[in-house]
């Protein structure tokens, strides 16, 4: 395995046709300087395209996710997940799923405008709204562009339930938003922990916060009485499958309420990256990855059905749901799903009963 910590997760930033789009050149500079006589290409630099949306919740009627709605503040992802299945979305703006997606960014700065104006809609109804579907809303520009807790003020004034997963501490920035909203049943975070093995990290979310932080994230949400849950996803064959036990029970120590976990998938644009990860990362055991992650994926590399796309199939998905199950009951991480309240749901004030 690479020892160096790497600057982004994709290894390249291919150009995606899926959808018909027209091919472009990939940037020139960054080719240029990997010759000889340059050494290593210069960091990538991070930009950020301000998007105006008409709308800001997305609705979805998926039979196997446990929400209907969720927001997504910021579209591409700075953590840099080689496995992030949201990669395939920045191919709908003619730019890569690969590098394209971690660097060339979009912010949705009326989110929260759009998010009080849809809340005061005449026949709203209240159901959780789920943030950190699509990508990571504690990103690392979440710091100075504060859209994600702009949106969250706005729910915890008019008491409606959230949802937040996330890979990131900057979480803890909003305990004085989120722990008075736990007191009311409105709010349960979920943080992600895919492995504890630093090294493994650097590669896999180069921009992600280490596990560390995470676990740390898990007890200070818990202690401040947000139920906190921890997600081992996606748990990738021969990578990180074999810290499961180790993860779950770290995250019971730190006082987590229960645990998910969801195979790898490798859907769309994902497959080649991925791929090309694992021959810079892990070439002894590339092939290897691949034919236990397709032997859960009925013998291809992404298995798009509901239900089995979330928990896999064959031996290898029996073998690691027993693991897990076996161990959430060693370790105390059984709990149920937490139900949130939505009776307490009032719709925002306009601008005259505001002054008032």
């Amino acid at each position: 395995m690479a020892s160096q910590r790497a600057v982004r997760g994709a290894t390249s930033n291919p150009v995606s046709d899926r959808f018909g789009l027209s091919q472009r050149e990939a940037d020139g500079d960054w080719l240029d300087t990997r010759t000889a006589i340059d050494g290593e290409p210069p960091p990538l630099r991070t930009s950020v395209t301000v998007e105006h949306p008409r709308t800001i919740i997305a609705r979805n009627a998926s039979p196997d996710v446990p929400f209907d709605r969720s927001i997504n503040p910021y579209r591409g992802c700075e953590h840099g997940c080689i496995y992030c299945f949201a990669r395939p979305t920045h191919a709908f703006h003619d730019l890569s799923p690969g590098l394209d997606f971690e660097t060339r960014l979009f912010a949705k700065p009326d989110a929260a405008a759009l998010l009080r104006a849809e809340l005061a809609k005449p026949g709203y109804v209240p159901r959780p709204i789920a943030f950190g579907t699509n990508t990571d809303p504690y990103q690392p520009i979440e710091r100075d562009w504060r859209i994600t807790r702009d949106c969250i003020k706005v729910l915890a004034e008019t008491a409606h339930p959230l949802t937040i997963t996330t890979k990131s501490d900057r979480i803890l920035r909003d305990i004085d938003i989120l722990a008075p909203m736990a007191e009311r049943g409105l709010v349960a975070a979920m943080l992600s922990v895919t492995t504890l093995d630093r090294e493994i990290a650097m590669t896999l979310e180069p921009r992600a916060a280490q596990p560390e932080r995470r676990l740390r994230a898990i007890r200070e949400l818990t202690a401040a009485g947000i139920p906190t849950f921890v997600s081992i996803s996606p748990v990738i064959p021969a990578i990180t499958d074999h810290e499961m036990e180790h993860i779950l029970e770290r995250a019971a120590e730190a006082g987590a309420h229960a645990a998910f976990f969801i195979p790898v998938r490798l859907p769309h644009e994902v497959a080649p990256l991925f791929r090309a990860w694992l021959d810079a990362h892990f070439p002894d055991r590339a092939g290897k990855v691949i034919s236990i992650i397709q032997s859960l994926r009925g013998g291809r590399d992404n298995d798009p059905d509901f239900f089995t796309r979330m928990q896999g199939q064959g031996v290898w998905a029996d073998l690691l749901r027993t693991r897990f199950h076996k161990a959430c009951r060693k370790y105390g991480l059984e709990g149920q799903r937490v139900t949130l309240r939505t009776d307490l749901f009032r719709k925002p004030s306009g601008a005259q009963g505001e002054l008032f």
